[in-house]
């Protein structure tokens, strides 16, 4: 009747000692191994002290019914009565599932946890030889090398070790196994290793020596001869040893493996001989190298293998490792390694990776490795392959701030800790944060999270990597701040000479300069130096990031020294998250933007409004800009002010236009180009139609009062009726009047004459803010015509002496300003001009040709290359809207949907309509989108319009930089061009010219 309240207690007590399967916990301890020690009340306890009690437990079984009947009693007393044996050997049961297995298949090696001593404590590289001494083939090496991984275990989980000594401990024993290797090789192949010198390199963080415990074991291999002679034969020979050497570690035999050798790393990667000789790496380094082989080689030591040759590697190749952040790409070669690194993770995996992900592992030792590279030219003291203790040199030296050091520190253990204790579970290879609720449980408990291990865990883990990521960018730039600032007493602080290398190496041209705005920008007590010192040290990152760091920072000191007095603009920066973020992209994207900042610099608190940079409807804009006319005193003063609203409206657009296309930390840039480009489009038409409503406005209320003597409209055609305006674009127009009921027809034309020529005279009177030029050219007549027609005159034009290029000219016409009902009546007037019923003729349909190819071989600029020209070039812009107009002309008198004067409208709807095929389309309409999105990047770099790509260096690569494409990939972004637009040309000449 006693033995149910005896299993309820039971099982609370399990349950409580941290069993999750409390019933399955009382059957194995219910199993006839355990039968001497299972009321032994501080085996549970200790069991309950593990990170898991369930594993640790059957682990422990297994291990007991593995023992003879002579040897079961030695473990089960020894484990009772010996503490330090009692916590090591359930602590790496209730860790490892693997060490588990290697106990319960070599029950003997507990006796390894036995011995407590204090050459046991931390053994180093002569204690891990001589526990692989007995090893003479690859199965006795990986029983030897768990036996000695099972004491590194046992010391780690127990915390007699931090994880800074397991890393080395790791690594001395890699040392030690590749060590073994090399002799069992040597012992099968005694020619071979006469005929050869072999140094064994290692890489790497085992070269680094803070190797995790599953991991490829990074070598590169050097060879020579032992006497000088026949150095063709000591390289073979040298190769044998060396792949036998990796088959002995990597292969899978009855007892599994140990861990990759990779010697990828090596010159020429898995393409190059396996082993070289001194001269042969030499002469790579020298002539071909990448700037991330010098970053690794700063973890190169030799570990194997013949140690004179394997020092004069070291020597020889060290001078080269330091002189590499001199070399000519050094900047953008960094970059691109780290975007490779993130850009290579999948995007389910993101959230999870410990190592490569956002606030991982990688970005603490890629931030330590670069700064190492920029300065370690000219501090010795930073020569380490450990992260750990090359941070710590970094901070002693000044490179980096000592509380941001400290940080990253504890972060770096922290997530090492994680990755140790991951990996150790099952002896393998990931960096992945396990998504399982029992995984997650027993990765807290093992660091010592006990109440609330999984909520815990997370929440740490999700600390210290964002620590790392608001840190990791900063530390390169905070003590460039210091190096110009008021330091402490015994505050380390960077040389002159110090800083303007980072600032250089950081992509920074002109050093000297930049440290003078800093100075200027940081300097001081002030309430501005103080917030500007806080939130330099970010947006130096953002400016480095762009494709000219210097602008970013000159515009920067340049809108501060404005608003710099101004509260609201500290505290803009200071506490909308995405008001300094947005102002740095802005500032350091190319000439536009900034320009019309510098012109009102007011205008930056709209990019502390998260609806601040959408564009504003024609109707708001109008309005407003008709307000600011009405208030003026005269008509110069009017059209200033609607000015002065076009400057800040452009700012808005290209503003989103930049953010939209850069992205920024928290939202990703705009996949949809096309929507980009049409908000763009819409929006320097719509601000274009406002300026133009206020300078009419403003040229009859100084003549005229109120009321005109005529009717007047304003007509936009080309780009501008289309709503597709890129930045540097004119306006092209038509102007139509219709005199008032009693006023004679001359004096009518004489005032909207009048009204013309005053409105181009005001929107061209000379100003700081940017030229709208008004072009009629394509009015009746061209240049010989008059400016302004009334509709009978137009109408009679069109009847008598339209040309079939002229109907295809209004395809884009639509009222933009003025009298909204006249507009409409001369949309009605053209509408069987530019729709002709059953279509154009083949007639029209061979002039329509003949005038676009002969205009291919006479417009183009004498020099330009017609495959990058975006207006005129193979499949250019012109391409692709000849053939959606003739599309139009011959088919919109049937398909309403073709009655509209955007392009992209009009080929969507020419695909709805069957009259272009589905591929055909998507290859017009990405053509069309990306010529103009270059188009309007060249005038937001070059601060003027443009219809090729520019051939500076610096300005092609913010072209490229606006259209997506990472540092130093100028070329891939000009063949995409180029292969994109020739799709496009082959599907110009099939719909457009029938061939």
């Amino acid at each position: 009747m006693t033995v149910p309240g005896r299993r309820s207690s039971t099982f609370i007590r399990l349950l409580r000692s941290g069993f999750t399967d409390p019933s399955g916990a009382a059957r194995l301890l219910d199993a006839d191994a355990l039968s001497a020690v299972r009321a032994d009340p501080v085996l549970l306890d200790a069991l309950g002290a593990t990170a898991d009690p369930d594993l640790a437990l059957l682990g422990l079984v297994r291990l007991a019914e593995a023992q003879s009947a002579e040897e079961l009693p030695v473990l089960l007393d020894t484990l009772v009565s010996a503490k330090p044996l009692r916590d090591r050997l359930l602590g790496v049961l209730g860790a490892s599932e693997a060490l588990g297995d290697h106990l319960a298949r070599h029950p003997q090696d507990w006796q390894a946890l036995v011995t407590y001593e204090a050459v046991d404590l931390h053994p180093g590289l002569a204690e891990f030889e001589r526990g692989l001494a007995d090893a003479h083939d690859p199965v006795q090496l990986r029983v030897s090398y768990r036996r000695c991984l099972l004491s590194i275990a046992a010391r780690d989980v127990c915390g007699t070790t931090d994880v800074q000594q397991v890393a080395a401990e790791l690594a001395d024993l890699a040392t030690a196994t590749l060590r073994a290797a090399l002799r069992i090789a040597t012992a099968a192949a005694p020619e071979d290793a006469a005929r050869c010198r072999l140094a064994v390199i290692a890489m790497g963080k085992c070269g680094g020596n803070e190797l995790n415990y599953v991991s490829d074991v990074d070598v590169i291999f050097v060879g020579d001869s032992p006497n000088g002679e026949d150095e063709g034969q000591a390289v073979q020979a040298a190769t044998r040893l060396a792949s036998h050497l990796m088959r002995i570690c990597s292969e899978t035999t009855v007892e599994g493996t140990i861990w990759p050798v990779d010697a990828n790393l090596r010159p020429e990667g898995r393409n190059g001989p396996l082993v070289r000789t001194l001269a042969s790496h030499l002469a790579y380094y020298q002539r071909w190298a990448k700037t991330w082989e010098f970053q690794a080689l700063l973890k190169a030591r030799p570990v194997a293998g013949d140690e004179t040759l394997g020092g004069e590697y070291i020597e020889a190749i060290s001078p080269l490792v330091w002189q590499a952040a001199e070399r000519e790409n050094f900047v953008p070669d960094v970059q691109k390694m780290r975007r490779r690194v993130v850009d290579n993770i999948p995007a389910a995996q993101v959230d999870r990776e410990l190592k490569l992900g956002p606030g991982g592992l990688r970005d603490v030792e890629f931030a330590v490795q670069l700064l190492q590279l920029v300065h370690g030219r000219t501090d010795a003291t930073l020569h380490s392959g450990t992260t750990l203790d090359a941070l710590h040199a970094l901070a002693a030296g000044g490179y980096v701030g000592r509380a941001d050091a400290a940080q990253l520190h504890d972060a770096y253990r922290f997530l090492r800790t994680m990755e140790h204790r991951i990996q150790l579970y099952r002896l393998r290879r990931t960096h992945l944060v396990p998504a399982d609720e029992n995984d997650l449980r027993r990765l807290g408990r093992s660091m010592g999270l006990r109440t609330e291990p999984v909520a815990e865990l997370n929440k740490a883990w999700r600390r210290h990597a964002s620590v790392v990521r608001r840190l990791h960018e900063k530390i390169f730039y905070r003590p460039l701040l210091d190096a110009v600032a008021q330091l402490g007493p015994g505050e380390a602080r960077l040389s002159p000479r110090a800083a303007g290398q980072r600032l250089e190496a950081l992509g920074y041209a002109d050093p000297a300069a930049a440290l003078r705005h800093l100075e200027a920008l940081a300097s001081g007590v002030s309430r501005k130096a103080a917030i500007q010192r806080t939130l330099l040290p970010v947006m130096l990152g953002w400016f480095a990031d762009s494709a000219d760091p210097d602008a970013g920072l000159l515009n920067f000191r340049k809108v501060s020294d404005a608003l710099g007095k101004t509260p609201w603009y500290l505290r803009l920066l200071r506490d909308e998250g995405a008001a300094a973020e947005n102002l740095a992209r802005v500032l350091s994207a190319g000439r536009l933007a900034p320009d019309l900042l510098m012109r009102a610099p007011e205008a930056v608190a709209l990019l502390g409004d998260p609806e601040g940079l959408q564009p504003r409807t024609r109707e708001a804009l109008e309005q407003e800009v008709l307000a600011a006319v009405g208030r003026a005193e005269n008509a110069e003063a009017a059209v200033a002010a609607a000015r002065g609203v076009r400057r800040r409206e452009l700012f808005r657009t290209t503003a989103g236009d930049i953010i939209g296309s850069y992205g920024t930390e928290d939202n990703p840039a705009e996949e949809d180009h096309g929507a980009l480009v049409d908000r763009v489009g819409s929006a320097v038409s719509d601000l274009t139609a406002a300026t133009i409503a206020g300078a009419l406005r403003a040229a009859v209320r100084a003549e005229w009062g109120d009321t005109l003597p005529t009717r007047f409209a304003v007509i936009g055609v080309g780009r501008f009726g289309g709503h597709e305006l890129a930045y540097g674009s004119d306006a092209d127009v038509l102007f139509v009047h219709e005199p008032r009921e009693g006023v004679d027809e001359q004096e009518a034309a004489k005032a909207a004459q009048a009204v013309v020529s005053e409105m181009r005279r005001l929107l061209q009177l000379p100003s700081a803010d940017p030229p709208l030029l008004i072009d009629a050219d394509l009015r009746p007549e061209g240049r010989s015509g008059p400016l302004v027609r009334t509709l009978p005159s137009y109408a009679a034009y069109y009847r008598r002496w339209s040309l079939t290029w002229e109907s295809q000219a209004l395809l884009r016409a639509a009222t933009v300003a003025g009298d909204r009902e006249l507009g409409a009546r001369f949309i009605d007037l053209i509408d069987p001009l530019r729709y002709p019923v059953e279509g154009l003729g083949d007639d029209a349909v061979r002039e329509i040709r003949r005038l676009k190819a002969r205009m291919e071989s006479e417009r183009l600029p004498r020099g330009a290359d017609p495959t990058l020209h975006t207006k005129l070039g193979r499949g250019g812009l012109s391409d692709v809207e000849w053939t959606v107009q003739l599309v139009q002309m011959r088919h919109a008198w049937a398909e309403p949907g073709l009655r509209t004067t955007r392009t992209r409208e009009a080929l969507a709807a020419a695909h709805a309509a069957g009259l272009i095929p589905t591929e055909e389309a998507q290859i017009l309409d990405e053509a069309w989108v990306l010529a103009t999105r270059v188009r309007n990047a060249v005038m937001l770099v070059r601060g003027r319009a443009g219809d090729t790509f520019p051939s500076e260096a610096r300005e092609l690569a913010a072209v490229g930089r606006y259209l997506g494409y990472a540092e130093g990939t100028a070329g891939d972004m000009l063949e995409d061009y180029r292969r994109i637009t020739r799709r496009a040309r082959a599907v110009v000449d099939e719909l457009f010219y029938g061939s």
